[in-house]
């Protein structure tokens, strides 16, 4: 999976996102609208996560979804 499908199926995936990341706000995914930037910078506030980290778990999610 790439992240395009991700992005053309928001929707379905919010759900996904918010159960991988359950500090995640539905507010704050629906911010993320996509973006995986957005959703990295998310992740990177939320859970004290380095740049090299948040991508490498956005990574991990993508190869099991």
């Amino acid at each position: 999976m790439n992240w395009d499908q991700v992005k053309g199926k928001w929707k379905e995936y919010s759900g996904k996102i918010q159960s991988e990341w359950g500090d995640l706000t539905d507010d704050e995914v629906a911010e993320v609208n996509g973006d995986r930037r957005a959703l990295e910078g998310k992740l990177q506030a939320k859970y004290g996560k380095t740049k090299e980290q948040a991508e490498r778990e956005v990574d991990d999610f993508l190869a099991r979804h």
